[in-house]
């Protein structure tokens, strides 16, 4: 098939990563039992355990993302210039696409465990992210931008990841208590 251009190998990757978060962290609370939430509802505050699946979540998921950016270099070729500057920017994205996943899978859970309620409600909130991930990572690309820009798009990725945990812990102990 040959290598896309660094457009679509770029797209491709991106939407990628955004399914690979859907199916990996819509387990972590889609899977749990009645049984084993009211047994973690004992034991458990809701801000420790909502922190406690973030972290194992981002984990997860950033080890998916580095394992899809070596899949898809080595079947697709690597068009980026820079390894590092994409390998940090593909970081970025899947510890916020883990974050808002895991934060979704929480309240879909209350809702009779849809998950396709969770893509639903996931789409909107990180269609802004992943446009910003997809300029950055153009950065990796050899496009020139200023650094400034580079650490815009960077900050603004960082408050939302920041953003998605805030409200995470804040409204988690709403939805425990149900």
């Amino acid at each position: 098939m040959g290598q896309p251009e660094a457009a679509v190998w770029n797209g491709l990757f991106w939407m990628n990563l955004l399914f690979i978060g859907i199916n990996a962290v819509a387990k972590s609370f889609l899977q749990e039992g009645k049984g084993r939430l009211l047994y973690y509802y004992t034991i458990a505050h809701p801000t420790e355990f909502i922190l406690s699946k973030l972290f194992y979540n981002l984990l997860l998921m950033l080890l998916m993302s580095l394992l899809t950016l070596l899949l898809f270099s080595f079947f697709l070729g690597h068009p980026y210039e820079t390894w590092l500057r994409f390998t940090g920017c593909t970081l970025l994205g899947g510890a916020g696409i883990s974050l808002v996943f895991t934060f979704l899978a929480a309240i879909t859970e209350k809702a009779n465990q849809h998950a396709a309620l969770m893509a639903i409600l996931g789409f909107p909130l990180l269609i802004p992210q992943l446009l910003l991930l997809i300029r950055l990572s153009k950065f990796a690309f050899g496009e020139i931008f200023r650094d400034q820009a580079v650490l815009q798009i960077t900050g603004v990725l960082l408050a939302l990841d920041g953003m998605t945990i805030a409200l995470s812990v804040i409204l988690f102990p709403f939805l425990w208590k149900d």
